[in-house]
């Protein structure tokens, strides 16, 4: 198993996708602002070019079975720069969903570790609702994986 790593360029790339989600959430909340849900859109996608490496990424975005998210959220961020908030960050988030749907049982293992969130995830009612809903799914869940993408 790789380790992951923290270089200079990877903690610029995690703190560049923290603001592109910071801007995008305040550009939500101030009725859709496009200024900055465009920044909050630029800088998210220059993080995870930073951090995975921009080979890794555009083999991310071209993969054949993500084409649907990346147009969707290429679509989303033209909507948002032409004048279109709402329109655009329906396109994304949808986008956003399909592009990252693969990550979410990793999240899931990683929200399990975290001290209070991952008290309130291991309660009998959220567990049975929502975290282990097939066995392929808890066994993925069960398995952490760290990817490193250099």
């Amino acid at each position: 198993m790789m380790s992951f790593e923290m270089n200079d360029r990877k903690k610029i790339g995690l703190g560049l996708t923290g603001f592109g989600v910071f801007f995008s959430f305040l550009g939500m909340i101030l009725m859709f602002d496009k200024g900055l849900l465009a920044m909050g859109n630029i800088l998210f996608v220059s993080g995870v070019s930073l951090t995975i490496g921009l080979k890794s990424t555009m083999q991310f975005f071209m993969k054949r079975q993500n084409y649907k998210g990346t147009i969707s959220f290429g679509a989303g961020f033209f909507f948002v720069v032409i004048g279109w908030p709402i329109l655009g960050m329906m396109l994304e988030t949808y986008g956003f969903f399909v592009l990252f749907s693969g990550f979410w049982p990793t999240l899931a293992v990683f929200a399990q570790k975290i001290p209070v969130l991952g008290w309130i995830i291991q309660q009998p009612y959220i567990r049975s609702t929502s975290w282990e809903t097939t066995s392929h799914e808890t066994r993925i869940l069960r398995t952490p994986h760290i990817v490193d993408y250099d």
